[in-house]
Parts: C-alpha cells; sequence; structure tokens
C-alpha cells in the first residue's frame, strides 16, 4: 500500500513540475517576443536600447562601444589632413575606415578622462532613428576625447542649397527640399518623444546630413552636452555670430533652451530650404534678414520673393503658400505660439502627399523618382 501511495505521489510532483516547466517556457517566449518587438522609425530590434511607451520612448541604456586609440589612428590614417572634413563645436571631424569596411566620422578634442563623458555617450548612443546620425561609440586615451560616429556620405544640406555644392541644388525639386524637410522633422520629434527628453539645442541647416539615397539625418543631437557649462558661457566667435540666426530669442536673450527652441531653429532651416540661401544674409530690397522680412510680413500672400529662383516655378503654388505658412509658424517670436515638432511633422507629412498628388494631375502622369546618389551625379 506504501508503495502505491509513493508511486502515486511521485506522479502526481512530475505532473506538477513538467507543468511549470511548460509554464515557465511559455512566459519566457512571450517575453521575448515583446522585447524584441521593433517600431517601423527605429527599426532596432536590440531590447537594450529603447522600450515603447504610451508617453513617449524611453530609453534603456547600454554600453556603447570602446574604440582603442590605436584603431582610430589606423582608421583616420594618423589624422591624416588629408581625411579631415570639417572642425565643429567638439573639435576636428575625420573621416575614417574601421577594419571591418565601415565608414566612420571621428570627432576629436584634448580632454582628461571622465566617466561622465562615457556616461553620455552611453545614452545618446541608445538613439536610433533612421532620421538621426547614430553616435557608435568612443575614445578616452592620451588626454584625448573622441567620438565615432556612422558616416554620412553626402554631406549637410546646406553645402547642397548654398555651399561648395550649391550647384547640385539645381537639382533639387520642390518635393526633394520637402523631403529633406520630413525626415528632418522626424528626427527632431523622435528626439522631443523621448523620456528623458532631449532638445537638440543647436540645430541648424549644417547639422542636416543626407545619405547616399537622400535621406536627411538629424546630426549633433546632445552634442551641448559634451560641452558643457562652459559652451553656454563661450565668448563670441564668428562660428556662433553665424549661428545666432538659428536662435530662438529665448535662447538669445535668456539662454532658455526648450523643444519650442528647436522648432524655432527648425524653421530657420526651412526658410533656407526655400529661399535656397543662408537666413543671415538681407532679402532682396530691404534691410532685414530672411528671417526677420517673413516675421514682418505676417500672413501676407506674396511669398515670390523669397523662393528659391533654381526652382524655376516646378512646384505647386497651393502647397508652397502651406509651406511658408509652417515657416511662419515656426518662427513666432513667441515660444507659446509656435508648434510642437510633432505637429510640425504631422503637417508636413500632409503638405509633401499633397504636393505629390497634384503633380501627378498636373503632369498626367506617375513622375519619375530620383535617388539621392543620382542627383549629384551630374555634378560630380
Amino acid at each position: 500500500m506504501s508503495r502505491t501511495l509513493a508511486a502515486i505521489l511521485g506522479g502526481a510532483a512530475g505532473a506538477l513540475a513538467l507543468v511549470a516547466l511548460v509554464i515557465l517556457l511559455v512566459w519566457l517566449c512571450v517575453s521575448r517576443t515583446r522585447s524584441f518587438s521593433r517600431t517601423s522609425e527605429t527599426g532596432s530590434s536590440d531590447p537594450s536600447i529603447q522600450v515603447e511607451r504610451n508617453v513617449g520612448i524611453e530609453l534603456s541604456f547600454r554600453d556603447a562601444r570602446r574604440f582603442q586609440m590605436e584603431e582610430l589612428y589606423m582608421a583616420t590614417k594618423n589624422f591624416s589632413d588629408k581625411n579631415l572634413i570639417g572642425t565643429g563645436k567638439f573639435g576636428e571631424v575625420y573621416k575614417g575606415l574601421l577594419q571591418d569596411g565601415m565608414l566612420v566620422a571621428v570627432k576629436k578634442r584634448p580632454g582628461a578622462p571622465t566617466q561622465e563623458f562615457v556616461n553620455e555617450v552611453r545614452y545618446l548612443s541608445s538613439i536610433q532613428h533612421r532620421n538621426i546620425v547614430i553616435l557608435l561609440g568612443y575614445c578616452q586615451e592620451n588626454d584625448q576625447q573622441l567620438l565615432v560616429y556612422e558616416y554620412i556620405p553626402n554631406g549637410s544640406v546646406s553645402n547642397h542649397i548654398y555651399g561648395s555644392s550649391q550647384e547640385s541644388s539645381e537639382k533639387l525639386e520642390f518635393k526633394h527640399r520637402l523631403s529633406i524637410a520630413l525626415g528632418a522633422a522626424k528626427g527632431l520629434a523622435h528626439l522631443h518623444s523621448l523620456s528623458p527628453r532631449l532638445i537638440h539645442k543647436n540645430f541648424k541647416t549644417a547639422n542636416v546630413l543626407v545619405d547616399e539615397n537622400f535621406i536627411a539625418k538629424v546630426a549633433d543631437a546632445g552634442l551641448r552636452n559634451f560641452l558643457g557649462r562652459a559652451a553656454e558661457i563661450a565668448g563670441p566667435s564668428s562660428q556662433v555670430a553665424a549661428d545666432e540666426i538659428f536662435m530662438a530669442p529665448e535662447v538669445k536673450e535668456f539662454r532658455r533652451y526648450s523643444e519650442k527652441g528647436d522648432v524655432y531653429s527648425y524653421g530657420v532651416f526651412l526658410l533656407e530650404l526655400v529661399t535656397g540661401r543662408e537666413a543671415s544674409g538681407l532679402a532682396s530690397g530691404s534691410g532685414q534678414n530672411w528671417v526677420e522680412w517673413v516675421q514682418s510680413r505676417g500672413n501676407s500672400s506674396d511669398v515670390s520673393t523669397m523662393i528659391d529662383p533654381r526652382l524655376r516655378n516646378k512646384f505647386t503654388a497651393e502647397v508652397m503658400e502651406e509651406f511658408v505658412q509652417l515657416i511662419r509658424r515656426c518662427l513666432e517670436p513667441s515660444s507659446e505660439r509656435r508648434p510642437s515638432m510633432s505637429y510640425v511633422e504631422t503637417e508636413l507629412n500632409r503638405i509633401y502627399d499633397k504636393e505629390v498628388s497634384l503633380t501627378i494631375v498636373m503632369g498626367g502622369q506617375t513622375p519619375t523618382v530620383t535617388l539621392g546618389s543620382q542627383l549629384f551625379r551630374a555634378s560630380q
């Protein structure tokens, strides 16, 4: 009898253990599926990168890649002048080729190693989005601080509109410029949706890059966090003076940064896209710069003066007017009257779709889609 009872108890215990094991496996599968869900914009399946929330996107920090100085020396050919592609607020920027064949942009400046630097890199490298230049990692050696970013081949929008590559702007139809504007809006809106939120603080046309397929990517997001208080009280320079046109009134006067300050800077970016000129330049026949010129005209419907002549009327007047009205809203002197970046993104989506649909109707046929790599081929 005791043997029978023991057998029954043993079988029951085994059955319970099996049920518990099955439940555990099901729970693990469900958890893994949820952790690896991805969004269409971020394109990321790494659960250590981020978790979607109804109120925004909360980032989970992960260890950013720590590069060795030796491999960055090799990648940039000992930081050769031939690999120098620019100089910014953080320092010199070099193009590099890693041993695995990946192209990178390396920003370098003098600086003693700090844990705060590493913490900031960990935070910023966790931001993964199609319209944001990704920070890959860092290096702190030999009293140097280096940031390693993905390399964006076609450079900044400013170069293509009024810089050294401005001849390519003749190939930038209005739809292409709207597409650039929309991509940059998505990048900024994503930064503002993060938890904790991230304000760019230095958004300008030179900080919007375009890749080989002409996808816009916001650069230098969070870079001011590395520079700290010293950047806020730095003395005047030609670069600071040139950037002031992008600063909202409350930033210029009180150094009060907010999402609405980014919106104002974005409005200046849109203005440069449609005029094809630097916003700090004087508007035709006036003593005002282009921002002042737009602000002083309220809801005036006459926008022909400000439109880049290289567009050659290859746009619909109705959509252009709506685009200019959006610029005016972003450039409101009062921060409370400016829209949010999420609203700007939605509105630009609508404007872009409307321009595409109207030009199809006017043209009587589907327009040819040209990739960014083809856009610049004739000018090379």
